[in-house]
């Protein structure tokens, strides 16, 4: 699907009024930052960079970039990520040149607590079948790219109307939203040298429309970023003789299994040589809402965090084509999840984070 749907979800009465008060973001410049992976980078791999004597040369990077990238706007002292626990939207979408589209393929939200140094992340799986008050029954990631080609039209930002519907969705407010696009993840493993995996499977498909050629194998590898993002991506084949299919559930998972396998990367010599031209380079690909202020609060306030405090949550939930539904009893126990983090009251972290699960094609 490309990005020029017209068929933007109706929005209720009161979700009407929302957006009259809501004053149009003025689109910051891309030159260089955050990303799903640097937002989750800036909350782990950078967190995790901080080593003796690079803090100092990285923390003089990141400053001049940040004051590229983000907004202008001011953080009230009580807002700021030292001392607020804040949400965020991640969407990783399918943008290139090649296809023009915007389809939201990884979609996370954060939750994070500047008391307990802690994070966790809720995956959905992109096919969800989101039926919500307000807006017209559609797969989840399609509701971005309907957004983005209302925003003429209605004068607000997609992102903007991302956060409104994830925040109803989770019964939680979303502070800020983080938009990457492929090249990003790309450019974000290729900055950290490549990322270590244990493929699961083998994996084939081919598009020449847009240039993607995966074709991994089984067992432990090491992928540059066009290989890692072919692994987050897999879905079905189309080579003879066929692998085996995946779902959207793997996907997540895979997702989360890469993510933490680049917290590891960023602790090697390459990870912290890499840190640098990973703030640089990303940036380009990405939108967010966040202050260039905020930006360097979340980084001193998170600088040192710990993998082990990185909860990653999965939702599975039931395949049946074309639509994902998810499990009510995941869903909600992932909703509690975010808001116990808000609250610093969630239980330890449990170690298996990469959620096992069962599902269809």
């Amino acid at each position: 699907m490309s990005s020029d749907r017209s068929g933007l979800p109706p929005r209720g009465k009161s979700q009407k009024s929302t957006s009259k008060t809501s004053k149009p973001r003025k689109k910051k410049k891309k030159s260089g930052g955050k990303t799903f992976l640097k937002i989750i980078l800036s909350l782990m791999i950078f967190a995790v960079v901080g080593v003796g004597a690079y803090a100092g040369y990285l923390y003089l990077t990141m400053d001049k970039v940040i004051d590229d990238t983000g907004t202008s706007g001011t953080v009230a002292p009580e807002k700021s990520a030292k001392v607020k626990p804040l949400t965020m939207l991640l969407l990783g979408t399918d943008y290139r040149k090649e296809t023009g589209t915007h389809l939201s393929d990884v979609m996370m939200v954060v939750a994070m607590n500047p008391e307990t140094k802690s994070a966790t992340v809720v995956s959905l799986p992109r096919d969800t079948l989101l039926e919500l008050d307000g807006y017209r029954p559609d797969k989840l990631n399609a509701y971005y790219p309907n957004f983005l080609a209302a925003e003429k039209k209605s004068g607000i930002p997609a992102e903007q109307e991302m956060k409104t519907m994830i925040g109803k969705y989770f019964d939680l407010p979303i502070d800020y939203v983080t938009v990457v696009n492929f090249q990003g993840f790309r450019d974000v493993v290729d900055a950290l040298g490549g990322v270590d995996v244990n493929v699961d499977a083998n994996m084939c498909y081919r598009d020449r429309a847009d240039g993607t050629d995966i074709n991994l194998k089984a067992g432990p590898q090491h992928l540059n970023g066009e290989d890692a993002l072919g692994y987050v991506r897999y879905r079905k084949s189309n080579c003879k003789p066929r692998t085996k299919a995946s779902d959207d559930f793997d996907r997540n998972r895979r997702q989360n299994e890469v993510l933490h396998a680049l917290i590891d990367q960023a602790k090697s010599l390459n990870g912290v040589l890499g840190a640098g031209k990973v703030i640089e380079s990303v940036g380009k690909n990405m939108e967010t809402d966040l202050e260039s202020e905020q930006m360097k609060n979340m980084i001193s306030t998170y600088w040192n965090i710990s993998k082990e405090n990185v909860d990653f949550v999965p939702v599975t939930g039931r395949w049946k084509s074309p639509y994902v539904y998810l499990s009510e009893k995941e869903f909600e126990k992932a909703k509690q999840a975010l808001k116990d983090e808000l609250a610093g009251t969630k239980p330890a972290a449990s170690e298996d984070t990469s959620g096992t699960v069962q599902a269809g094609e």
